[in-house]
Order: structure tokens, then C-alpha cells, then sequence
């Protein structure tokens, strides 16, 4: 479902190994790199979003931190950060019976991904190269506007 949803999108994908999908699809803030993996044993279908963040070693105390703050926020997923690679990245796991899922379950996941990583993106941003402690960065990212301006 997720190779039929990404060419819906117009987004590139590509088969990379056996229940492994990668796409690509661009945001506001960044070109994310999307994984869908499904792991048979456990019936379980892994969505995995990349926003291009990098987080070297003096930074990962107070993105540990902005993370908390994040997660506490979301409804679906979840951010961490991939110690080994320094990347953040936005993943969503869900039990899936017969293996199989329907288009519009896959729409749901792949947008609340996207639209997490595109709501989140600047908190990393200020955290990392805007000198905010995670609370100021939180609190500047969820502004909610109102009206045009």
C-alpha cells in the first residue's frame, strides 16, 4: 500500500530489500526520507521518517530533553534520536493482521509522520543552531497564528 500511496504522491520509492520500501517526499523545512518496513514474525509495520537532522555530541543532552517535551504533544509516533548516527528520526509502529493494510491506513500514517516532522522540525533547529533551551524552543515553534497577515 505505501509503494501505491508514494506513486499516488508523485514521490520517488524503491524496493530496497524484501518488506522494505524507501521513499523521498519535500516538506517546508526539509526533504525527508521515508522507510516502511514490515517485519513478518511479529505482523508489525514500522514507518520511519528521517528529517535531515543531525545532532552532534554537545547537543544531545538538550535535544534528549526537547524530545520529551515533543513526544508529550503527540498522538501518534514518536521522535528519537539514533545514537549511533546522531539522526533524529519520527517512527510509528502498528500491528498489522493478515499483513496487510489498506490505502487509506497507510495515507494516515505517512501524513501524521510528515506533518509531525514539519511541525517539530524548527524546535531541533532552535535547539541546535538558535541557542533556545528546548521550553523556549517548544514554545516558539507551537505559536498558532491567527488570521493573515
Amino acid at each position: 500500500m505505501f509503494e501505491q500511496y508514494f506513486e499516488a504522491r508523485g514521490w520517488p520509492a524503491e524496493r530496497v530489500a524484501e518488506g522494505e520500501l524507501l521513499g523521498s517526499a519535500g516538506g517546508s523545512w526539509a526533504q525527508y526520507e521515508l522507510r516502511a518496513v514490515w517485519r513478518p514474525d511479529d505482523q508489525v509495520l514500522q514507518f520511519l521518517a528521517f528529517p535531515d537532522v543531525k545532532v552532534a555530541e554537545g547537543k544531545r543532552a538538550a535535544v534528549y530533553e526537547a524530545l520529551g517535551l515533543i513526544n508529550e504533544q503527540l498522538w501518534l509516533g514518536h521522535f528519537e534520536l539514533w545514537s549511533g548516527a546522531g539522526l533524529i528520526v519520527f517512527r510509528h509502529a502498528t500491528l498489522v493482521e493478515n499483513g496487510s493494510i489498506g490505502l487509506e491506513h497507510a495515507e494516515t500514517i505517512a501524513e501524521a509522520a510528515l506533518e509531525e516532522c514539519e511541525r517539530f522540525y524548527p524546535v531541533f533547529q532552535f535547539v541546535l543552531w538558535g541557542g533556545k533551551s528546548p521550553a523556549e524552543a517548544i514554545s516558539a515553534a507551537l505559536i498558532d497564528t491567527h488570521g493573515e497577515a
